[in-house]
């Protein structure tokens, strides 16, 4: 890439070196702008007859073309490609979503120093209309060899951030106490529905029941027939883990548990089971409150129908102190 000061009337096509300004100090073209012959005309009006503009040379990619290259391979799901001035592409979603993000795969595309990619965290909730990402360019272009670099490591490894939809989510929530199940409910109903209503979520039916082995798997069978996209069960006590009432219940339903105690706070004591695709979350003194905790970070993806893993619970440890 080279620069070079042209004629204004010959500058059409060409890539602004640096950014244009009135007498007065307002901008009037951006640098890395590519002139047009309306530009042209403007800058004739304006008095300027000669500018100051890079030139690609062989083997380039201009940074426009580098950017939106990059996004096209990094990202799939409910996502739309914005190209953004000065270099940049924008992901915007297109529906509400949960952002699954590939950690190490972004942080060796940004190693390549060419290209930077910036997303939103992983598991993190997105509305229609907000932004999931933005790929920006080294200034003005890149080596044609860097950017076919770039493509064949998202090739080989895929996307970088799925963009995955949140449709028709319905949950179903069980409510246990060790004397009267009602008791659960009145104390943490309102604090479920309030927290479902920031994904969009509903509660498609409750139950309530006494913290017994037999009782509570009854309830969770009865639950899981309505087919929601995750049960909660929200518990007026702590468990001391997977060997306690709810943690046999859950395995006497045949579900299997994935994780228990999850590495943020608040909502450590989290444990994580599924029967076959249906997520079932126990989260101790979650329901108490609508301020931030595990649910917040769990449930978006659990809600995109994404299966989370014990691995994925154990890497939220980073930014898992929310409170």
């Amino acid at each position: 890439m080279r620069a070079l000061t042209m004629d204004v009337q010959e500058s059409a096509g060409r890539i602004l070196c640096c950014t244009i300004f009135r007498p007065g100090g307002r901008k009037l073209l951006a640098k890395g702008h590519v002139l047009s012959d309306e530009d042209v005309r403007l800058l004739k009006t304006e008095g300027m007859n000669e500018v100051w503009v890079t030139e690609l040379e062989q083997g380039e990619v201009s940074e426009d073309e580098a950017v939106m290259a990059v996004a096209g391979a990094m990202c799939c799901g409910a996502v739309e490609i914005r190209l953004a001035a000065g270099g940049r592409a924008n992901l915007i979603a297109t529906e509400d979503c949960c952002a699954l993000v590939d950690d190490e795969l972004l942080k060796q595309i940004n190693c390549t120093s060419s290209v930077v990619i910036a997303t939103v965290a992983n598991f993190r909730h997105v509305r229609a209309g907000e932004k999931l990402a933005s790929v920006k360019s080294a200034p003005f272009a890149i080596a044609e060899s860097q950017l076919e670099a770039i493509l064949a490591i998202l090739k080989e490894r895929g996307e970088i951030l799925q963009a995955r939809p949140i449709r028709n989510a319905a949950l179903a929530v069980l409510y246990t106490d060790p004397v009267h199940g009602d008791r659960a409910r009145l104390l943490f109903e309102s604090v479920v529905r309030t927290r479902l209503e920031r994904f969009g979520a509903t509660v498609r039916f409750a139950l309530s029941a006494v913290e017994e082995e037999e009782q509570v798997t009854r309830s969770l069978q009865h639950l899981l027939r309505t087919r929601p996209s995750a049960i909660l069960i929200a518990s007026t006590t702590a468990p001391a883990g997977p060997e306690d009432v709810l943690g046999r219940a859950i395995v006497r339903l045949g579900a299997q548990i994935e994780r228990f105690l999850a590495p943020v706070e608040p909502g450590n004591l989290m444990l994580l089971s599924y029967k076959d695709d249906i997520a079932l979350i126990s989260a101790p003194c979650c329901f108490r409150s609508a301020k931030p905790n595990v649910l917040d970070l769990v449930l978006p993806p659990v809600l995109a129908k994404y299966k989370v893993r014990g691995w994925e619970i154990a890497s939220l440890g980073h930014g898992g102190l929310l409170g």
